[in-house]
């Protein structure tokens, strides 16, 4: 787990980190915006060479611009390096975001691990 913290010692974003045979699980706990994405894209870096990756955004009460740029880079890197991506977002404003801005394109965004994993562990062909 890596924590990222105000001046005042206020932890702003943990994210946890999970690995298993099949998979990595990340989950970030906290709002990510402009104060906290910096931590989360450089976690996102070092992980896109997974090669199945869930990103369990339901502990994420607010995401800006900046931190669905820095999701979008880092599902692009894990892509780059032939990983699969899922998305958890159990949050409806995040999820309506998600697919107001046509992230739910890109990759798949579900609404419980076990729908993301079930996507994540699906051999390729039988998604297409």
């Amino acid at each position: 787990m890596r924590a990222q913290r105000h001046a005042e010692g206020v932890h702003v974003l943990e994210i946890h980190v999970t690995e298993n045979d099949s998979y990595t699980l990340c989950r970030p706990v906290g709002e990510l915006d402009a104060y906290t994405v910096a931590e989360f894209r450089e976690v996102l870096a070092e992980l896109s060479v997974r090669p199945r990756l869930l990103i369990d955004l339901s502990d994420v009460p607010f995401m800006d611009s900046a931190g669905l740029g820095a999701l979008i880079g880092g599902i692009r890197r894990a892509r780059e390096a032939d990983g699969e991506v899922s998305v958890v977002c159990t949050r409806p404003t995040l999820t309506r975001l998600l697919h107001t801005t046509g992230f739910d394109r890109i990759v798949p965004v579900t609404d419980s691990v076990e729908a993301a994993l079930d996507t994540l562990l699906r051999p390729r062909d039988e998604l297409l």
